[in-house]
Parts: C-alpha cells; structure tokens; sequence
C-alpha cells in the first residue's frame, strides 16, 4: 500500500472530496505506475481516478462503527511523533 494513501474513515470533519482525489490520484498512480501519464494514457488516467473517487466516497459514506470519530489535530501530533521517531 502506498504511504500516502491516508485512512479517511471516521473523521470529524469528515474526509473532503479533496482528500478522497488525492488519495485516489496515489491509488491509481500506484496501479499503472504513472505519477504523469502519456497525451495517450491521459483520458484514461483521468477517469480511473473518478471512478476510484466516487467508490471511494460511496464506501466512506457507506461504512458503520460505533467508535469515536478521530480528531485530525490529535492524529497529526501522533503521525509527527511516529516520523520523529523513525527518522530522528
């Protein structure tokens, strides 16, 4: 799996549209192997990552849990504190 991919579920705010094209953009990078595809590949490309986007939102709109939502203030110092770690 691609480091960043970010999980998007149970958020509060909930993951922007913003947030699940990127995230979809990297998925399909991943999958074809392009970080810029050809003039020839570029339609294609595209719409790859709309149909990922849109099944994305579908299943992130779609899931249950009866957790907490996470905060994103709390899950960046601890994404920080995992980096510090790893790299010094």
């Amino acid at each position: 799996m691609c480091r960043n991919i970010k999980i998007l579920f149970n958020f509060d705010p909930p993951a922007t549209d913003e947030e699940i094209y990127a995230s979809s953009l990297q998925f399909v990078r991943k999958l074809s192997g392009f970080t810029k595809p050809s003039k020839v590949n570029e339609a294609v490309f595209e719409q790859a990552v709309a149909d990922v986007s849109q099944i994305a939102r579908r299943l992130i709109d779609s899931l249950v849990t009866q957790a907490s939502p996470r905060n994103r203030e709390i899950e960046a110092t601890k994404a920080r504190a995992r980096a510090a770690k790893r790299f010094g």
